[in-house]
């Protein structure tokens, strides 16, 4: 049963008490393998047949423990990536650190943790192109990596006192006599607070109570006769107020939680639908008791919504979607090092955000110029030459699955891409194309394999 052809009442959608209830399949709403690849495009980059197998046979319960909390060795995984870009982090460049942090995309026991890294990449974007330092935006991606899945409180308070985040926003100086009003604008708002929630005096005051927070050589330093000790006024609060005050008083404020669980959700379950308040209100009234990242992202992923068609392919696939969902169900490692440009061409610049604010998402990635780059980016990983060479076969992938014959290869491919979920009209023609295709039958299907990541239902998550 196609998932996309079910509906939901928009009063059930609205419902908090259905939406954040965990999903239990039934003859309704069946756990099938549109649902698995679902789960496995927003929690990760997509799934590998073994992978989609796995989740079919588990269940929904458990695949997301899986996704949360995997078997495989994490924290060794991790150490052997840090070292690796410890190693190559000594110049100003950061095209090395992008092609690792590319490679543990794809090769990541725990994509869920790479995913909320570039989240909140997004959420605290913050670029080379000022920071001029590879080191800096190692230890940068590692703190951010080391939260993701964690306390928001602590990750906002070590995004503070950040080197990285300081060069980029102009605040690496923030002298008593010149404290950084901009710097305490776009900190307030990484906090959830906006324009409605702020005033030009809260900035002021925050400015002042960051200051003594300098960049010498690269290194945070506190000089204590820069900080203005004076008493400052805050969000109605009052008292000699320090960085780490202001973040308190910040997430104390009832637009915090508000702000990170919409964004979250727009993550997650939808980027074009607007929840209303009341049908997030569960989730911001338990997520501002403790700011537990990894909770609230465990309560959408068990979610009725996010489960139901109100969240399925209800988000565009980014550049780094888009690309890691065909090369790791192939099963294959590319080379990274081109990779990292031809995103970059596409709009996703790992480690170079385009404004303070991220990337803009949504139907931002998509024009007639991605889409022309996206066919070109997708035909050049799978034609078996130029840059990313014969790194991935799908005939070798499909004959490992024990599809010989070229129309179950065929079968396969549109099971492990769309998980067979498309209109019977577009299979029919893709299938068609692939029984008229000659030639060579491993560049035959490498031909059909491009003819389904280029399809409009690819393009989303």
């Amino acid at each position: 049963m196609s998932t996309h052809a079910e509906t939901t009442s928009p009063a059930r959608r609205s419902d908090p008490g259905w939406a954040w209830a965990p999903y239990q399949p039934d003859a309704e709403r069946p756990w099938n393998l549109a649902r698995a690849g679902h789960l496995l495009r927003r929690a990760g980059f997509g799934g590998d047949w073994r992978q989609l197998q796995q989740a079919l046979a588990d269940g929904p319960s458990r695949s997301v423990d899986r996704l949360l909390r995997p078997e495989a060795d994490v924290a060794e995984f991790i150490r052997t990536y840090d070292e690796y870009e410890m190693s190559l982090s000594r110049s100003e460049s950061i095209d090395a650190l992008q092609a690792w942090w590319l490679r543990r995309m794809i090769q990541s026991p725990h994509p869920l943790l790479e995913k909320m890294t570039v989240h909140w990449h997004g959420h605290f974007a913050t670029g080379n192109v000022k920071v001029k330092s590879s080191e800096l935006m190692r230890k940068h991606m590692q703190r951010l990596r080391q939260a993701a899945l964690g306390n928001y409180a602590e990750l906002v308070a070590g995004i503070s006192h950040d080197p990285a985040v300081l060069l980029w926003l102009g605040a690496d100086e923030n002298r008593k006599s010149r404290p950084s009003e901009p710097y305490a604008r776009q900190f307030l708002q990484w906090c959830g607070l906006g324009d409605e929630e702020m005033s030009q005096r809260d900035i002021r005051e925050v400015a002042r109570a960051f200051t003594g927070w300098v960049v010498l050589r690269n290194e945070i330093r506190f000089i204590e006769r820069e900080h203005d000790a004076g008493v400052k006024q805050f969000l109605g609060r009052q008292g000699p107020f320090r960085g780490d005050d202001v973040v308190r008083i910040a997430l104390a404020h009832q637009a915090a939680p508000r702000a990170v669980v919409r964004k979250v959700y727009r993550w997650f379950v939808s980027e074009t639908d607007e929840p209303g308040d009341p049908l997030l209100a569960p989730l911001v009234e338990a997520f501002a008791k403790d700011y537990d990242i990894g909770r609230l992202v465990e309560t959408m992923l068990r979610s009725n919504l996010f489960f139901s068609p109100a969240a399925y392919r209800r988000r565009v696939k980014s550049p780094i979607e888009f690309a890691l969902g065909i090369i790791r169900p192939l099963e294959k490692l590319v080379p990274t090092v081109p990779l990292g440009g031809d995103l970059a061409e596409l709009g996703q610049d790992l480690g170079n955000p385009p404004t303070a604010n991220g990337w803009e998402g949504g139907p931002y990635w998509i024009n007639q110029a991605t889409l022309l780059g996206r066919d070109r980016l997708a035909a050049a990983l799978l034609s078996g030459s130029g840059p990313y060479a014969d790194a991935l076969d799908p005939a070798t992938v499909a004959r490992n699955h024990g599809k010989t014959d070229p129309a179950q290869a065929r079968q396969f491919l549109l099971e492990l891409f769309l998980q067979n979920d498309i209109a019977g009209h577009v299979r029919d023609r893709l299938i068609k194309l692939g029984d008229t295709a000659g030639g060579d039958p491993a560049q035959s299907l490498r031909r059909f394999a491009h003819a389904i990541v280029v399809q409009p239902e690819f393009q989303l998550a």
